[in-house]
């Protein structure tokens, strides 16, 4: 039942009816969900005018999602995405032994920090264990979801 939605252009703020279109609902939907998700809070403006962000725009598409597509309740979609915050807010969690994410005396183990003078490309892929452009694209997914 997923309907391919419009991709997002790049501009800064977005009307409530530029929003409605892309995301696929009706502007009184919006308005309601402002009032059932504190984390979605789009700039007012002149009259009372909203102004949404890109970031925004995301997470109302991740409502819709977890809405309709599915079969969350509002409560349950509001709980869910506090969950999927406070799991981004959680450090990750490394086990190279058995996958549980403790070493052998049972403490959790938590990658080492590295300096962000140290932190070029090379650098990056050997302490994270990932490609950088796919560590950024995963960060700019949890930022969409916290903001």
């Amino acid at each position: 039942m997923s309907t391919a939605l419009p991709s997002i252009p790049a501009k800064r703020y977005f009307t409530i009816g530029e929003v409605a279109q892309l995301c696929g609902v009706k502007p009184h939907v919006l308005r309601y969900w402002e009032q059932e998700f504190s984390q979605l809070r789009p700039m007012k403006r002149r009259g009372n005018r909203r102004y949404y962000q890109h970031h925004e725009v995301l997470m109302i598409r991740r409502i819709r999602e977890l809405l309709y597509e599915q079969g969350f309740t509002i409560s349950g979609a509001r709980n869910r995405l506090t969950e999927l915050a406070q799991a981004a807010r959680m450090p990750a969690v490394i086990d190279e032994d058995a996958g549980r994410g403790e070493d052998a005396v049972g403490a959790t183990v938590v990658p080492p920090i590295v300096p962000l003078e140290l932190a070029d490309q090379e650098a990056l892929k050997l302490a994270a264990g990932v490609d950088p452009a796919l560590l950024r694209r995963e960060l700019e997914e949890i930022r969409a979801i916290l903001f």
